[in-house]
């Protein structure tokens, strides 16, 4: 029997902004309507998606330069 083990997700930093405008995102995964207000994830891959507001503040901070 295999013995399950917790992970915890690395830390990454990635790029994104907020969107002023409805948009067509094309994701790996078809694509996704960004609405105002919308954050512009790009990934570690170059790959891009929108993410809501309140799911982004919570899941993301501000790197200080």
């Amino acid at each position: 029997m295999n013995k399950v083990k917790k992970f915890r997700k690395k830390p990454v930093v990635i790029e994104a902004y907020q969107t002023d405008k409805v948009m067509v995102i094309h994701t790996l995964e078809g694509d996704m309507t960004a609405q105002i207000g919308d954050w512009i994830i790009t990934g570690l891959r170059g790959e891009q998606y929108p993410c809501k507001p309140d799911i982004f503040e919570k899941s993301y901070e501000l790197v200080e330069d």
